[in-house]
């Protein structure tokens, strides 16, 4: 290799160029021909094997998501049960429309908290604390007596309390106003 030429690379390695011994065909056909009976005789379960194993794999994904889908679904639906939601669509809609009313009157309510109304605004956030607490425990009810009717209707009462409640606040905060307008008209 010291010039590069070919002919001396060739010359140089030692090829092995013998011919192999008498009867090397024959016996490299029947090993062949062996390896093939037996792959025949065993090509089923080998079928089997390479057919099994993906299949296990899909339906082990599928059980999996199954699972995760499943337990997701339980989530939700642990989320709502207990409350009116969780007994029919027109219970779901019903609590919405109470619980809007509720948000909505209570903001009227804290925007119409004033000094002279703080006293009555306060006592009537710490009633509705009591209301809400009760329902809490109305909600405990309603999963431990398999919706209940009268539980039902007690849930709904309360919703009923707390609105009428913030509706009488709301109607002394206008007294109380009208009041202070007339005396300062008075004291004018």
């Amino acid at each position: 290799m010291k010039n590069d030429n070919i002919d001396e690379l060739f010359k140089e390695l030692d090829f092995d160029n013998k011919e192999p011994i008498a009867g090397h065909k024959a016996r490299f056909l029947e090993k062949l021909e062996n390896q093939n009976r037996q792959k025949k005789n065993n090509g089923f379960s080998g079928y089997k094997r390479s057919l099994l194993a993906p299949m296990l794999s899909v339906a082990a994904i599928l059980a999996i998501a199954f699972m995760v889908f499943a337990g997701l679904f339980n989530e939700n639906s642990r989320e709502n049960y207990g409350d009116l939601a969780s007994v029919s669509p027109e219970m779901k809609e019903t609590q919405q429309f109470y619980t809007q009313l509720i948000k909505t009157e209570l903001a009227s309510l804290k925007a119409e908290e004033t000094p002279e109304t703080q006293a009555i605004v306060d006592d009537a956030l710490s009633q509705l604390e009591k209301l809400e607490s009760e329902y809490d425990k109305l909600k405990e009810d309603l999963k431990n007596s398999g919706q209940d009717k009268r539980v039902i209707y007690a849930m709904i009462s309360n919703f009923q309390q707390r609105i009428d409640l913030l509706n009488e606040v709301l109607a002394h905060i206008e007294n109380i106003k009208t009041l202070k307008n007339q005396s300062d008209e008075n004291y004018i």
